[in-house]
């Protein structure tokens, strides 16, 4: 099991510690950074949404309401290592990364909340990359080759993306309306109600 008294060294945490540390009522507060829709669909019970737009833009705030131990969940655990640098340039030196995100918690065993039934925003990002890349290639052969330029920019921007740890694609994608929850967290909703440090998890 990882030890807590190393947070500010281990920045990852494996799904079975966080399940251990969950039934152990350990003191921990689980916030999750994926997209509001992404949360709605299924999310670790107890756990707190604030999407990583809302996290980078309102960091000091967040830093200050979160306790001596912090859980960061997304899908794969890119946008959460995100979120612990942020978090980390304010202060908060002790976050753990959840490896394997949502999916992996469920593997181990983890209770977690399902919703409505949706494409996680990674899984949408590697649909439209791959579909403009095969219109790109199939464009260039039988319109006109120029098309096929469509291809190497996305090529680029998958680069780029992987180089700087951002994804341009997906902050589009999260803005479509099928990537919209019923009730969009904001600042107040999703910072403000957070609990005291000393509160931990939420039932």
């Amino acid at each position: 099991m990882t030890s807590p008294t190393k947070a500010s060294a281990i920045t990852t945490l494996a799904p079975e510690t966080l399940h251990n540390w969950i039934a152990e009522h350990r003191d921990l507060m689980v916030i999750d950074v994926r997209s509001a829709a992404e949360f709605e669909s299924m999310h670790i019970r107890g756990s707190y949404n604030v999407p990583l737009p809302l996290l980078s833009e309102h960091t000091d705030e967040l830093a200050a309401r979160l306790g001596s131990r912090v859980v960061l969940v997304c899908q794969s655990g890119a946008r959460a290592e995100q979120a612990r640098q942020r978090l980390g340039a304010s202060g908060i030196e002790g976050a753990y990364v959840l490896t394997g995100g949502v999916p992996g918690f469920v593997a181990a065993g983890g209770d977690v909340v399902r919703g409505k039934d949706r494409w996680d925003l990674e899984r949408q990002v590697r649909l439209a990359a791959g579909s403009l890349v095969v219109l790109g290639m199939v464009g260039g052969k039988f319109i006109s080759p120029k098309i096929r330029v469509l291809a190497g920019a996305i090529g680029t921007g998958l680069t780029f993306s992987a180089a700087t740890n951002t994804c341009a694609m997906g902050k589009v994608l999260s803005a479509m309306p099928w990537n919209k929850a019923a009730k969009e967290p904001t600042r107040e909703s999703a910072i403000l109600q957070l609990p005291a440090p000393e509160a931990g998890i939420a039932a």
